[in-house]
């Protein structure tokens, strides 16, 4: 997920925060968040400028942000006398929620290199080489099983919502039940073995 321009994204219009448009807007705009949280594969933020708002509310509904250095990412809704519901739900899964309140609360902008530092993105990419290095990344990404990477991403979603012995329990029975009755940890295993690369089966 990128921007077409030089922003990833501004957020929405602050003339849909009003009385009259707020409810339509907020519905839609967690469905949209609802329905990136719902792909079972991964899914990259690649933050090519700034994200503001609703922008980064976006992002967060990814599993993995990369930011191009320089980017500014915040939540100012708070200037407006509004704040970001969806930032308020993902924000501290992402920062902790000292971090979160001090983003949501005071409105505060960060770039990207501080926002890598504080855990808000994965890495913040050179300005210079940011699209060839998103592609360098996502090439890690779709070099991986298609059904491993989709049960993976599931096992750490599961556990996030959980106490941890329930959530260790979860991942081993993802990985003792589901993960084993495929076909590429199998291959990949072999493959390492036999010192060659793995044919998955969806690759």
């Amino acid at each position: 997920v990128t921007g077409a321009g030089k922003a990833f994204c501004a957020g929405v219009d602050v003339a849909d925060h009003t009385a009259d448009r707020v409810e339509s807007m907020i519905r839609a705009f967690a469905r949209a968040v609802r329905a990136l949280l719902d792909v079972e594969l991964p899914v990259v933020a690649a933050v090519n400028g700034a994200a503001l708002g609703g922008g980064l509310e976006l992002a967060l509904a990814c599993d993995i942000v990369l930011a191009r250095a320089g980017a500014k990412l915040g939540q100012p809704e708070i200037r407006l006398g509004v704040f970001p519901p969806a930032a308020a739900a993902l924000l501290p899964r992402r920062v902790g929620p000292q971090r979160a309140l001090e983003m949501v609360l005071t409105g505060r902008t960060v770039r990207a290199e501080e926002a890598a530092a504080m855990g808000l993105v994965a890495e913040a990419l050179p300005d210079d080489d940011f699209d060839a290095a998103v592609d360098r990344y996502l090439t890690q990404l779709t070099g991986s099983s298609r059904p491993v990477l989709r049960l993976a991403k599931r096992a750490v979603r599961a556990g996030l919502d959980r106490p941890l012995s329930q959530a260790l329990e979860a991942a081993d029975r993802l990985y003792l039940d589901d993960l084993m009755a495929l076909h590429d940890p199998h291959e990949g295993l072999a493959a390492f073995m036999e010192k060659r690369e793995p044919v998955w089966s969806d690759a």
